[in-house]
């Protein structure tokens, strides 16, 4: 097949797309709207990643390495498609800077937006400023400078990451679960431990959702490893008396009120689907499932098709989905891909 594969998104599903692709053989065309490779973990400054441990700059940062050195893959950052037209085998996009590329498939890996926690009022976000979130706690440790409160950089000594924030809530039109949430907050919570072991850290939750192998290596181990305090909770609202911030809820296991006083609150942000889902869906034809990540058609036929012949689709555009499960995603893709192109091809030439 001699046109490209057409790979939209360069995070962790799109980098191994097309890694995939080109150690088949087969030419590559990335698009990625940002000017940087990487997608979340490197965008918005990842530490840990979790199950491995390795630090995002590393692992990410060896994925976009490995492809923009490898000459099957041609990167055109700082652009999106505008149009997609054709069939498989015979697809033609023209991107946002004026170029055009023709093409035999693609794969949509166009990621997730984090929940901003400004629609959550109540919990504090935005009005006090040692309310953050999960994402700007891993930039802190990112960074090499430590956990702390952004109001006057002192260390925390006593920290609440309040779990399912935008997500599982009827309320704000997010019911959905965001999967990796509960593991990366009882992973946070034993990295701020490990700096600050004077620091006490308290999950409140709803329900524990550490799904599979990671139940060990992160809840049990968050506890009774690193003494991480587990409070099964509804959260009322976070105010502050003017020295600390105020939790406020009820412990739903004891049927009681809790009003327990914190320097930092951390909010568990979940993944909503990208912002650009609605535009994405117009451009390729993709249906959209009902939450608005794109629809993922049956597994069983053809991993990651989508309801467009010839288009793909892997990672956490379907929704919420770990940085391990995207990468393994991005590769199915990319072996669907290259054989409904070839089939195309190969039946347009009979």
């Amino acid at each position: 097949m001699t046109r490209p594969v057409l790979v939209v998104g360069g995070g962790p599903a799109g980098l191994s797309a097309a890694h995939a692709l080109a150690s088949l053989g087969q030419s590559v065309v990335l698009v990625e709207k940002e000017n940087r490779l990487g997608g979340a973990p490197i965008l918005s400054g990842y530490a840990k990643l979790v199950p491995s441990g390795q630090w995002a700059k590393d692992a990410i940062g060896s994925m976009v390495t490995r492809v923009e050195t490898n000459k099957l893959i041609e990167i055109r950052k700082g652009t999106t498609v505008k149009t997609f037209d054709g069939k498989p085998g015979e697809f033609r996009a023209t991107l946002a800077n004026g170029t055009t590329v023709e093409a035999g498939s693609a794969i949509l890996c166009t990621g997730f937006t984090h929940f901003d926690s400004v629609n959550k009022p109540e919990w504090g976000f935005g009005t006090f400023p040692d309310v953050v979130t999960t994402t700007q706690v891993e930039q802190m440790i990112s960074s090499g400078k430590g956990v702390r409160c952004p109001s006057d950089s002192r260390k925390p000594e006593r920290v609440a990451i309040l779990l399912c924030v935008g997500s599982r809530d009827r309320q704000i039109g997010r019911e959905w679960c965001s999967k990796i949430c509960c593991t990366v907050s009882a992973n946070l919570a034993m990295e701020i431990r490990e700096e600050l072991p004077g620091c006490h850290v308290y999950i409140y939750y709803m329900d524990i959702r550490t799904f599979g192998l990671y139940e060990g290596d992160y809840y049990w181990r968050s506890q009774e490893e690193f003494k991480v305090k587990y409070i099964k909770a509804r959260i009322a609202e976070v105010t502050s008396n003017g020295e600390k911030l105020i939790v406020k809820g009820e412990d739903t296991l004891v049927k009681r009120p809790i009003t327990i006083p914190f320097d930092m609150v951390v909010h568990a942000i979940g993944m909503d689907p990208n912002v650009d889902n609605m535009l994405i869906s117009s451009v390729f034809d993709v249906k959209l499932q009902r939450h608005g990540h794109v629809e993922r058609a049956s597994t069983y036929s053809a991993m990651g098709g989508t309801s467009r012949a010839g288009v793909f689709v892997a990672g956490a555009a379907i929704g919420p989905e770990t940085i391990d499960d995207s990468i393994a995603q991005g590769q199915a893709a990319a072996l669907a891909a290259l054989g409904a192109a070839r089939s195309a091809v190969a039946a347009a030439a009979e």
